[in-house]
């Protein structure tokens, strides 16, 4: 090939292998050979590795971006260190501004209401969100602000008389449309963090976006704010997209609150006649055991998944491979909940944690994701977490459940949407890639995100900034 193209990387091994050089045109991939006589602006990649970006199957980009902006009470687990770091705080904030509070653990001082955050932080309207992510706490001063045109939604709590007490249980999206209006999260900080990752992807998989989400993120393609390629998972009425791919619907499945089977299985049904996919949270074996029903009334179809399989029984395995469905997994619980789960889960239980290897071995197709804000963001610790299987207290969480390092990183590599399709460096193929230090023997003995030396999207180079 000759003739000028958009961007030339001179010098780079892809997968570790031979040095070549590669052009890339129009966002692709569009020669690989030994000292190509292409013209166009050059990238000396140093011998460095080459490999395809990385994926997150499974993020909430606004709440992760949010959550960055927030006060987190990881590892706070007394009721009085919580109300002074709140105090504390609050004191440095503008008057009127709103405190946002995430990680609140409930050892700390049981499940809080209006009147305990009131007996914190009075002065100012506080938002609090629980550990698991299911729960949102306002103070009395935050109910005032709200817009509560329409009405409270299903998931707002009242008690014996009526009162709201605070608690908004899953109501994630009604809440962030009834806020007052403000400084939203900032998405562009998080999506220059995940380049430098060498996160080139991601699937929201928000299972109330609709059309206010779809055009919030919209615009942020746009305007390039948000760099990396974007799945977008979402309800019935989330449009099709120019910026980004339409995913499959999403339904939370909740054993606190158990959808009807036949209800659930229709809306899986009509889901597939529309011709979409069809995603389900399971954080349980009941929720599990309930996805797996609605799938085997509605049947399932290419690209139909479980989100999380965090507790996933043999006879569950079965079934995820009789019906063909993929498991989107989240190693990094092992590292941010491992502890927790082996101090609540029966022993009997704990090897139906984050059964990977299980998995595996029966064919069931796997993606891996972060779940942010609720695990951590970086693949590169996923990935570890996958191998060792080690919990922050360094204890062993099931470790015959140890994935390869190989297959840790194809966890990542898996094409949207396809999860047996691995990405490749080839003709054709997007110049979504990260230039790599060191062999592959290198990278997959520690997994370390300081490897990541630039980092492409689309042909841009996004990572280091320039």
């Amino acid at each position: 090939m000759s003739g000028r193209v958009d961007l030339v990387l001179r010098r780079v091994r892809p997968f570790g292998g031979a040095e070549v050089d590669v052009a890339i045109s129009g966002g692709l991939i569009c020669a690989i050979g030994e000292r190509l006589a292409v013209s166009g602006p050059e990238v000396d990649g140093g011998g460095h590795m080459l490999l395809p970006g990385l994926h997150d199957h499974h993020i909430h980009l606004l709440a992760t971006a949010a959550a960055r902006q927030s006060l987190s009470l990881k590892g706070v687990s007394d009721g009085a260190a919580v109300a002074a770091r709140l105090r504390g705080t609050a004191a440095k904030l503008l008057p009127g501004g709103w405190l946002r509070v995430i990680d609140y653990d409930e050892r700390a001082a049981g499940l809080p209401d209006a009147a305990m955050l009131d007996g914190w932080v009075a002065d100012r309207p506080v938002r609090m969100l629980d550990r698991t992510g299911a729960l949102w706490v306002l103070n009395s001063a935050a109910l005032a602000l709200i817009d509560d045109a329409g009405g409270w939604p299903e998931g707002a709590e009242r008690d014996a008389a009526g009162a709201l007490t605070g608690r908004f249980w899953r109501c994630d999206d009604w809440l962030r449309t009834r806020l007052p209006k403000g400084a939203g999260p900032d998405l562009g900080a998080l999506s220059r963090d995940m380049t430098r990752l060498g996160v080139t992807g991601v699937t929201d998989t928000g299972a109330g976006n609709g059309p206010g989400e779809a055009a919030l993120f919209e615009a942020a393609l746009a305007d390039r704010v948000l760099l990396q390629r974007l799945l977008l998972m979402g309800r019935e009425d989330m449009p099709e997209g120019t910026g980004y791919r339409r995913g499959p619907l999403k339904i939370l499945v909740d054993e606190r609150d158990p959808p009807d089977p036949d209800a659930l299985a229709a809306r899986m049904a009509a889901a597939h006649v529309s011709g979409r996919a069809v995603a389900v949270h399971c954080a349980t074996a009941t929720e599990l055991a309930l996805a797996l029903a609605g799938f085997e009334a509605a049947g399932t179809v290419s690209g139909d998944r479980i989100e999380h399989g965090n507790v996933v029984p043999q006879g569950a395995v079965v079934e995820l491979r009789r019906l063909g469905l993929t498991v989107s997994v989240q190693p990094g619980f092992v590292v941010s909940r491992g502890d927790r789960w082996l101090a609540q889960v029966d022993p009997g239980d704990q090897g139906d944690l984050l059964p990977l290897a299980r998995l595996a071995a029966a064919g069931v197709p796997m993606i891996g994701g972060s779940d942010g804000p609720y695990g951590p963001i970086d693949p590169w610790a996923g990935m570890r977490a996958a191998v060792s299987r080690r919990t922050a207290a360094g204890v062993v969480l099931g470790g015959g459940e140890a994935l390869s390092p190989e297959a840790a990183l194809g966890l990542w590599l898996a094409e949207a949407g396809a999860p047996f399709a691995r990405r490749e460096v080839v003709v054709g193929a997007a110049a979504d890639l990260i230039l790599i230090d060191g062999d592959m023997a290198d990278l997959l003995a520690d997994f370390d995100a300081d490897r990541v030396v630039m980092t492409l999207i689309d042909g841009r180079i996004c990572w280091p900034c320039r």
